[in-house]
């Protein structure tokens, strides 16, 4: 294990809960094959980059999320403009469209997801930024990318937890990503994600965990009824405020919800 590869217990035998019910399956095959759509929309224009105004990615985004019959509430201030580097807590594929409803930004990104089928040619095309995680000793060069990219006035979307965790528990936020935030001087904004049923109570149904598939988890979204996705901007952390990493990392984390690996 190293800063860059934890590992969380969850499991989808252990932690993934069905909604109780399920939409009809020409529905939700419906919706897998609209979500499809829209994701190589998005791998089409991909390469004219910074020239799609920020938002029709929001848009596209959103797009994405409605598609999967998953509805989606935001509430909290706008994320700043310029360089920032975005942090949330990890739960499910669905968090990447999430943050970039907020705020459309480069992707901090594990390497294994190049071999994704349509989601790691849409990484790859977006600009990610990808960290091979079992090289402890690429870790300094990494956290100069961040930086540089940063400094360059652009966001930067991250995961400290480094693993996905099943939104009913969740793991502590790694404080090596903080470093480029400290170095290039810009805000950190958190975000905290949750995944809740239309009644409110909490659903593990998006979560992508353990051995699960990608495809695997994309059908227990679009077969789900009633799921509501909650991204919750929360304030600002200014540069400046926190003297290190594990102070900007501390500011940064949710609250927790379960119990957490140290």
């Amino acid at each position: 294990m190293s800063v860059w590869l934890p590992s969380a217990p969850c499991t989808p035998r252990t932690c993934v809960e069905t909604t109780g019910s399920a939409t009809a399956a020409p529905l939700a095959v419906l919706r897998l094959v609209t979500v499809l759509v829209v994701l190589l929309a998005g791998i089409v224009l991909c390469p004219l980059g910074r020239l799609i105004p920020a938002g029709w990615v929001r848009r596209w985004a959103r797009t994405i999320v409605r598609a999967a019959g998953v509805r989606l509430r935001v509430t909290g201030p706008s994320a700043p403009t310029g360089g920032v580097l975005l942090v949330a807590n990890h739960i499910s594929w669905l968090d990447i469209p999430l943050l970039a409803a907020v705020r459309p930004a480069r992707m901090l990104a594990k390497a294994e997801i190049r071999r994704w089928p349509v989601a790691g040619a849409l990484t790859a095309t977006s600009g990610a930024l990808f960290i091979e995680r079992d090289r402890l000793r690429a870790l300094p060069q990494t956290v100069a990318r961040i930086a540089d990219a940063l400094r360059a006035g652009t966001a930067v979307v991250a995961f400290p937890e480094g693993s996905t965790w099943c939104g009913k528990a969740q793991g502590h936020f790694r404080r090596a990503v903080f470093q480029a935030a400290l170095d290039a001087g810009v805000p950190v904004q958190p975000v905290h994600l949750h995944y809740r049923l239309a009644g409110g109570a909490a659903s593990t149904a998006p979560a992508f965990v353990g051995e699960d598939s990608l495809l695997t988890s994309v059908w227990r979204v679009v077969s789900a009824r009633g799921l509501v996705a909650e991204v919750e901007v929360r304030e600002v952390i200014v540069p400046g405020s926190h003297r290190d990493r594990r102070a900007l990392a501390r500011a940064a984390q949710p609250p927790q919800l379960g119990v957490h690996q140290p």
